[in-house]
């Protein structure tokens, strides 16, 4: 996707609201000025359940596709054990002709095996179906008739059109952190994404992993994508930052601690000190996701910060 050796920007869309209704004209302007200040993609959460006023990836992606023109697009990520894969690759193929091929498909597997019965499905093997909720989705857009035998799924010659606009498919990347998962990112996908609840130390280990896995594959690693999401709060106060970070993420995640463990936060020296370490660790796309003050943070990382990195 990018040039060797050049770190890509990317920016968390502004998504959620906890005081209230969902900003819409907010996250238009947001995006269109993030895309005038040249970060490269733009990112969603997933949560389609809970108490977090949060919208839905793909159909949040879609209304972005036709605001901007040419900023990737990317969810990071669909928890994608809950959805079902025919009509997953349908809307993120029609996804792909909206915004004239500009997406990145981030899945996980999800953080909390519980939250999976209530959609229907067992949790009980969710990695196996994780695996072949990929392949199934592969085949749609990639075979004029598509055929899979799985545990879960069995495709006997479906056809699916149009396929997807980026050939043989939009990239996938995987959100993973465990060393099972990197090895499936690597064997599926097309990147991985360190999560933004691992600090740098971990992520560092799986680079190393994911390399090692590469390897043995014996795939490129220039075709395959290495990021990170990392939670970032520029304020020369260092305390009022870390406070605003705790208080986030005890709203976000019910876990304020977290912030102070995997966040990147004070002036902006500091900041691109803090950056610097996670692209150093090798992270080919670094994931931007400010808690608040969303449209600061854009001019600032984009004036003050990334112009050192």
């Amino acid at each position: 996707r990018n040039v060797a050796g050049k770190v890509s920007w990317g920016i968390s869309i502004p998504q959620v609201f906890f005081d209230g209704p969902v900003d819409m004209p907010f996250i238009g302007t947001w995006s269109k000025r993030a895309e005038a200040l040249g970060y490269e993609s733009l990112w969603t959460q997933e949560a389609i359940t809970g108490p977090v006023p949060i919208l839905e990836p793909v159909a949040l992606l879609s209304y972005l596709a036709a605001i901007t023109e040419k900023v990737q697009l990317g969810t990071s990520v669909i928890v994608a054990p809950v959805r079902n894969p025919i009509q997953l690759a349908k809307s993120l193929g029609s996804l792909d002709h909206l915004s004239k091929g500009r997406l990145i498909v981030g899945l996980g597997l999800g953080g909390n095996p519980n939250d999976i019965p209530p959609f229907g499905f067992s949790s009980e093997k969710r990695v196996r179906r994780f695996t072949e909720i990929i392949q199934v989705m592969k085949a749609l857009w990639t075979q004029p008739e598509a055929h899979f035998q799985g545990e879960f799924w069995q495709l006997d010659g479906i056809k699916m059109e149009p396929k997807p606009l980026q050939k043989p498919h939009p990239p996938i990347w995987l959100g993973a952190r465990h060393a099972n998962a990197l090895r499936r990112a690597v064997k599926h996908g097309n990147g991985w994404m360190g999560a933004g609840s691992s600090d740098t130390a971990s992520f560092i280990t799986g680079v190393d992993q994911t390399k090692m896995y590469l390897e043995e594959a014996n795939r490129d690693p220039d075709s395959f994508t290495i990021s990170k999401r990392v939670y970032v709060a520029v304020d020369d106060d260092e305390d009022r930052a870390e406070g605003r970070l705790k208080e986030w993420f005890g709203k976000r995640y019910g876990n304020s601690d977290m912030a102070s463990q995997v966040s990147v936060w004070g002036s902006t020296a500091k900041v691109t000190e803090g950056l610097a370490k996670v692209t150093s660790a090798g992270a080919k796309m670094i994931l931007l996701n400010p808690a608040f003050d969303d449209l600061e943070h854009l001019e600032a990382l984009s004036e003050e910060v990334l112009p050192h990195l």
